[in-house]
Parts: structure tokens; sequence; C-alpha cells
């Protein structure tokens, strides 16, 4: 096992600090801010981020928040979980960060560097490698050490979509679910989406959400026709990857099929794009549009299977 002078970095999106129009428009002026998630002529975009989305989106948004909001975030709560998890399970330091809102990551690297750790393994929480999600931690990983004198041992992990331990999780979760309340005509693959322009530059997300989806449905034995994959969260006017999850609901509904399962494996911690967005928003769709029964899987958070998977992945670069 590793000595106490290695620690772990869990990376996630963000959150704000609080369900209010405030909290929201900071939050978002740092994740939209960043020309990893928009790729847009930086003047044009400064311009219309501060006068067509920062004024009026927040107080829509941080609705929604409050919605889903309990103690504190529901992202912030199970990071907490999992490091927690972690720790204990690996014998070394797991601490949470996210790229946007706190606690940041340059924040928590600072805190482990007084602490003196000599190495640190930072494990973005996405398991399909995007340029505009873990590109965004090797970014601000990179813009960290450039203030350093001293930098520790750095050991990012790209992705984990492809690790057994991962997709046996998610397969098992699943597995439990069915178990429990039945299957569903079909099970949907709900992944977040990018503009089809970052994967027409070299971005391939949505080639490793497939792969990820098919490995899943080969584990849970599933015929081809009996699940689909599925982008979600689109944002503007440009197109992004397809198809689309709402459309798809529709579609399925007003073709008749009666009951669907949506399952979100790209997401490791439940947050406002999984308990909002696909359980309110999207369950709504598919009922308003002629479908009966609705169920949303969580997502694997602190279940003791996810974070027996994370140990796995991490225990080789801690020995």
């Amino acid at each position: 096992m590793a000595d106490k002078k290695t620690a772990v970095v869990l990376v996630n999106l963000g959150t704000p600090d609080a369900p209010t129009a405030s909290a929201v428009r900071r939050y978002l002026k740092q994740f939209l801010s960043d020309p990893r998630v928009v790729e847009a002529p930086r003047l044009i975009w400064f311009w219309v981020l501060r006068l067509l989305i920062l004024p009026f989106r927040p107080r829509r948004v941080a609705k929604l928040y409050a919605a889903v909001w309990r103690e504190d975030s529901p992202i912030r709560t199970i990071s907490a979980a999992q490091a927690q998890g972690l720790t204990e399970r690996l014998g070394v330091d797991v601490r949470y960060a996210m790229t946007y809102g706190s606690p940041g990551f340059p924040q928590v690297l600072d805190e482990l560097v007084a602490a003196d750790v000599e190495r640190v393994v930072i494990l973005p929480m996405y398991p399909q490698y995007s340029g505009s999600t873990n590109g965004a931690v090797v970014d601000a990983l990179a813009n960290w050490a450039k203030g350093l004198r001293e930098v520790p041992s750095l050991d990012l992990i790209k992705d984990y979509w492809q690790e057994p331990a991962w997709l046996d999780a998610v397969a098992d979760s699943i597995r439990r679910f069915r178990d429990d309340h039945g299957a569903a005509d079909k099970l949907l693959f709900s992944f977040h989406g990018i503009p089809r322009s970052y994967q027409d530059k070299g971005d391939r997300y949505g080639e490793r959400c497939q792969r990820s989806a098919a490995l899943i449905a080969e584990r849970l034995g599933l015929a081809s026709n009996a699940w689909a994959v599925t982008y979600q969260s689109r944002f503007g006017l440009q197109e992004w990857l397809q198809p689309y999850t709402d459309k798809t609901l529709r579609t399925w509904a007003a073709e008749g099929i009666q009951s669907v399962q949506v399952v979100c494996p790209g997401f490791a911690a439940d947050c406002l794009e999984t308990l909002e967005e696909i359980e309110s928003e999207n369950r709504h769709y598919f009922i308003d549009a002629g479908g009966r029964d609705f169920d949303y899987i969580p997502a694997l958070n602190a279940d003791p299977g996810h974070l027996d998977a994370l140990a796995d992945i991490l225990r080789p670069r801690l020995g």
C-alpha cells in the first residue's frame, strides 16, 4: 500500500454554493467562461455571456437547483461520501474537488502540498473522456502546477469507461433495479452531450459512450433492440451529438412503447442533469407523449459496488 505521502483527488464538474440566482450566476460565469466548455471566439462570447446569458439564465436555473437541493448540493454531498469511502478502502487521503465552484481543484491541491504530500493521483469523475470535461481538469492541473517552484509527482487517470470493475458495477446496479422493479420495454443509456463540432474536430467522446453502453448491455444479456444510446443537456442553437434524449423519449411514446428505464452511466454522482432533467423533465416528456411507466435508475453515487470498483482502478496507481 502507498505511504502517507500519497493522496488521491476525485474531480467532478461543480455546483453553485447555494440554490440562489446570485450563486448560480457566479458558478455559470466560471463554468461558461472556460474555452474547453464553449469553443467560440472569445470576444464575441464575452459579450454573449454577459449580456444574454448571465442576466437571465441564473434565476431560472436556481429554481431547478432548489428542487433537488437538500442540506447541500447533491453532487457535493455524494462526492464527499465517495472520498470518505475510498479513504477507508485505500488507506490514503482521498479528497474531492470541483473544476468549477467549491471546493476548488487548485485549493485542494494547495492543501495537499501544504500537508507535505509528495504524490497525487487525480481521477476525473467522468468515465468517458471528453475535452470539455476531462480535458478541463488537465488544463486546471497544468495552470496550478505553473505556479509552483516544486511540483509533486502527478498521476492523472485519463478515463475509466473500459475498466471491467466499473462496467460490472453499472451492470449490477441496473440488474438490482430491475430485480426490484421489473424490466421495461426499453433501456435508455443517456449521456451528457457535446456539440457535434467538437466531435468533428477529433473528440472521440461519443464513440466512448457508445462502446460503454454496448459493453454494459452485453453484461446484461440485452438484445440489440432492447436498448439505445442518446445524449442530453444540449445548450444553445448549434447541433449536438444525436440522437437527443428528449426527442427519443417522445418518439418512443408515440410509437406505443409503454415503459422506459433510463440510466446515465456518464455521471458518477447524481446532480441537476439527472435528478431534474432526466427524472423530472424527461419523465414528463415521455408520459405526456403517451408513455405509461418511466423509471430513472440512479447513478452509482457512493454505492459500495461503485466504491469497490473505483478502489480497484486506483489501487495499482498507489502501490
